[in-house]
């Protein structure tokens, strides 16, 4: 039986990469690869729906899905973690030394719908008593340019939200003093983002958390969440005429990060062999940073589902079960 042919688009890193370049191949399916900035990922499959197979924005996705016309049915695949409110920045002069101090002031965003900024958001509002409603937000990307334009977003209620003129920038305000922090600063010019400065060894910029690997350890110990940032999503269409092609992609992406693992692994053994690393924490390499599955992250993608809603960004909390291929939810 010859292989089904599907076309693909995600970012390069390393858990993905063994898919990306054909060491995995995934049984039954012929990937034809595309790689690209986050970014554009999402608008060009929101906006155009180009590629089969994707990596998507979960805070898309879960806006898509509680409208219940989502062409795309998810994959519990999840290559994107990152504790997301550490990458606060803020301008040295703003007088913001703890979070509680963004209370008032104006907040730089790349797309406020966005998942990272979701998380901030949820982040800030539950561990620092900091509600989105207490900032000023100014988002970057035009209309036509953001995943909102795909997926109806409005600004939801109670919020002071203001649009970047086109000719500005998040960088450029900063620097002017129009802004006293952004969430996500994104400073590589993209299909959709538009700063293309370099600011982390700006003088007049500085992270809001100094030490973010300590508030990442100190947030992880507390609440257990690694925030997922993206997810994988094939055509509903395409999935509803062949549902085997969610577990064999599944099965395929798990080997890329397995691979990938012990990559690291066997770099960093070396360390503890010539005593450079306790050998006590041999044994944390044992863990997988990157668990996949709808089982092991239930807890992570509920809270997200919780945050969306409670940022009024889908009208309910949208349940798992409406979002993840039936196939995969006992994985």
């Amino acid at each position: 039986m010859p292989n089904l042919q599907l076309s693909l688009i995600m970012a390069t890193n390393e858990r993905s990469r063994p898919v990306l370049d054909g060491t995995v191949r995934p049984e039954g399916i012929e990937l034809i690869t595309t790689t690209a900035h986050p970014g554009e990922i999402f608008w060009r499959q929101l906006h155009h729906a180009e590629f089969d197979v994707s990596e998507m924005s979960l805070s898309s996705l879960l806006m898509l899905t509680a409208r219940g016309d989502s062409p795309w049915v998810a994959l519990p695949i999840f290559t994107v973690r990152e504790f997301f409110h550490t990458g606060i920045i803020v301008r040295a002069d703003a007088g913001i030394a703890r979070p509680e101090d963004l209370r008032g002031k104006r907040v730089g965003v790349p797309e406020y719908q966005q998942t990272a900024a979701l998380w901030t958001r949820g982040v800030l509002q539950h561990e620092f008593g900091v509600a989105p409603t207490e900032l000023e937000w100014y988002m970057e990307r035009s209309e036509e340019g953001s995943h909102g334009g795909a997926t109806g977003f409005q600004p939801p209620p109670g919020i002071r939200f203001h649009r970047i003129p086109p000719d500005q920038s998040i960088a450029s305000l900063l620097l002017a003093g129009e802004l006293d922090a952004a969430v996500r600063y994104i400073g590589v010019r993209t299909l959709v983002d538009r700063s293309g400065m370099d600011l982390s060894h700006h003088p007049r910029i500085r992270r809001l958390f100094p030490d973010p690997v300590a508030e990442s350890a100190r947030y992880y110990q507390k609440t257990g969440i690694f925030p997922i940032n993206h997810g994988v999503v094939v055509r509903r269409a395409l999935y509803e005429r062949h549902p085997w092609i969610a577990l064999n992609l599944y099965n395929a992406f798990v080997a890329a990060r397995d691979l990938a693992t012990a990559r690291a692994r066997t770099l960093m053994d070396p360390y503890f062999r010539l005593g450079l690393l306790p050998l006590e924490g041999r044994a944390a390499l044992q863990a997988e940073p990157y668990p996949y599955g709808v089982r092991a992250n239930r807890h992570v993608l509920e809270t997200i589902a919780r945050y969306s809603h409670e940022q009024g960004l889908t009208p309910r909390v949208v349940a798992l079960e409406e979002v993840f291929a039936p196939t995969t939810l006992h994985l």
